[in-house]
């Protein structure tokens, strides 16, 4: 079993100078910590793997294909692997774990959309 505390996660986020890190991945998903500021772009590009969040913290609204809602703490969101999404009108600091499955770029080559730092868990 592993364990990964917020407070740490936040930290390492933080450190990474990035928006997202990856802290777990096997062969069949990947997790990371994403957080965005208030009023932040979110430049995410489609993926080849589908995707869940789960919003922790943090107001906005996401817009997947066509459909947008709002979406706040506690909220989770499935997106299934090639579809456009962004969250954007970000008025509260967003703080959201994402899981890929299979793990993120199984199926792709290039360097991760996030440009941010990988971390083992």
């Amino acid at each position: 079993m592993e364990t990964f505390p917020l407070a740490g996660l936040l930290d390492l986020r933080a450190a990474s100078g990035g928006p997202f890190l990856e802290f777990l991945r096997t062969a069949d998903l990947s997790a990371g910590l994403y957080v965005l500021e208030a009023g932040a772009v979110d430049g995410q590009q489609p993926h080849t793997e589908d995707e869940v969040y789960v919003i922790l913290a943090g107001r906005a609204r996401f817009t997947a294909g066509t459909e947008t809602r709002d979406v706040g703490p506690g909220d989770t969101i499935f997106v299934a692997a090639e579809v456009p999404h962004r969250f954007h009108d970000i008025t509260e600091e967003l703080r959201i774990i994402v899981v890929f499955g299979p793990a993120e770029y199984t199926g792709a080559t290039g360097a991760s959309r996030w440009d941010a730092e990988t971390v083992e868990g």
